[in-house]
């Protein structure tokens, strides 16, 4: 779906990145881990062109340019296919939390606001800030900015979402619910998702991740997953409402949510030896 060839980025005399090779899949995630000041974050922002790499290119489907010929109009054509998640949020310190998440549907995608109000209305839902949706970002905390940074991101239902450190900010009952939520873009709406963390359990629920270190891709993990998290809650949501509502027990169900859980606490033992 995309691929990234021979990249390279400095600053001044400070080689960045060096020679970056990746390819992504339609419907994958993909974490980019590494220490801090190995160029994750910029690399995230080469890709999508808010940092001007010197060399490389970039094929997205039918979209093929050089990085450092790329013109004006690429430019634009190369950011339809995405959104980004930014690391500092981002948002339009004018607007309202309703208005950031409906800016990109009324402005790129020429969407009449009533609809877009809707659809920016069940984000906010999603990511649990509609109670805010009047609020300006100055009265919202760091983990709500970065929800509706989020919700903004999803909006535009992008063929590949980019994160940096998406859930840096959140609480961890929160960072489940962003995980899920961007999950099921990623399953059901066949997303990409690519994002940079520091945290090795969130990169775990990743297909492939890769390592990057002095500004080089050093390792390829493959990820093979054994819990759907989506699944999970849904099966032990009805399960809970089917026990609340007096009904007879479903085996089906009951040894659908035994057998993920049983699979979830043999990963984390595994990854623990």
């Amino acid at each position: 779906m995309l691929a990234i060839r021979n990249l390279n980025k400095s600053f001044g005399s400070l080689h960045v990145l060096k020679d970056i090779n990746l390819d992504l899949n339609k419907g994958e995630v993909m974490a980019i881990i590494g220490p801090s000041g190995t160029g994750k974050s910029t690399l995230l922002r080469c890709i999508n062109y808010l940092e001007a790499p010197q060399s490389g290119t970039i094929t997205i489907k039918d979209f093929h340019t050089d990085y450092g010929k790329i013109k004006k109009g690429e430019i634009r054509e190369l950011r339809k296919h995405s959104s980004m998640v930014f690391q500092n949020y981002n948002l339009f310190k004018n607007k309202t939390t309703i208005q950031n998440v409906m800016e990109p549907l009324v402005v790129v995608q020429k969407m009449n606001k009533d609809e877009a109000e809707k659809i920016a209305e069940e984000l906010l839902r999603k990511v649990g800030m509609l109670d805010k949706r009047d609020q300006y970002p100055s009265r919202l905390s760091g983990g709500q900015q970065q929800r509706v940074g989020i919700a903004r991101a999803l909006a535009m239902n992008p063929q590949i979402i980019f994160a940096d450190e998406p859930t840096g900010n959140l609480d961890s009952k929160t960072t489940m619910e962003v995980l899920k939520l961007m999950q099921k873009g990623v399953w059901v709406q066949k997303q990409t998702l690519v994002m940079v963390t520091h945290d090795n359990n969130l990169a775990t629920y990743a297909d492939r991740i890769f390592k990057i270190i002095d500004g080089k891709i050093v390792s390829i993990e493959e990820n093979h997953h054994e819990v759907d998290l989506v699944q999970l809650e849904e099966s032990m949501q009805a399960a809970a409402e089917a026990q609340a509502e007096g009904k007879s027990k479903n085996p089906a169900a009951e040894e659908q949510i035994e057998t993920v859980v049983e699979a979830e606490e043999h990963r984390i033992e595994g990854k623990s030896e």
